[in-house]
């Protein structure tokens, strides 16, 4: 039996130098490939739902009457305009629902990363951006209040 001495060891790049080439860095490779199949999903479900809807249109049948183009809600003939004036305040119902949703969306990955970033020794910079960040949206939460923007009468 015959022992040969084992190969020397492939010296391996660093991490550092491998991330920051990046998925691009890699021979034949873009950074778009990995969204290709991506894209390639949304063109088929925008051409098969137009395709869908158009063949709806031509192939479907159409045999407008009174009663189908009537309006119709809950059952019932409608009685009022359709086009009726909604109070403020619903939209700025809404305007506010959107800016305490983003709060909660930007504060869950703050989370995730920070004690990532107190290891990293940024703990103190992401906690006072944080801090400011929701200063702001407190600011904005007693303005709201103040104007009465959160009282139904």
């Amino acid at each position: 039996m015959c022992l040969r001495p084992s190969p020397p060891p492939v010296p391996r790049k660093p991490v550092d130098s491998v991330l920051a080439r990046g998925y691009a860095g890699r021979p034949g490779r873009s950074e778009v490939d990995p969204y290709v199949p991506v894209m390639v999903s949304l063109i088929i479900a925008i051409v098969f739902s137009l395709a869908f809807v158009a063949m709806s249109k031509f192939f479907g049948p159409q045999r407008p009457n009174a009663t189908k183009v009537s309006l119709y809600e809950c059952g019932m003939p409608s009685i009022a305009p359709a086009h009726q004036r909604f109070s403020v305040k619903f939209y700025l119902v809404a305007v506010l629902f959107i800016l305490f949703d983003l709060e909660a969306v930007f504060l869950f990955p703050w989370a995730v990363v920070f004690k990532d970033f107190v290891k990293a020794g940024g703990g103190v910079f992401l906690l006072v951006e944080m801090f400011t960040f929701l200063g702001v949206l407190f600011l904005g939460w007693v303005y709201c209040l103040k104007r009465g923007a959160l009282e139904w009468d």
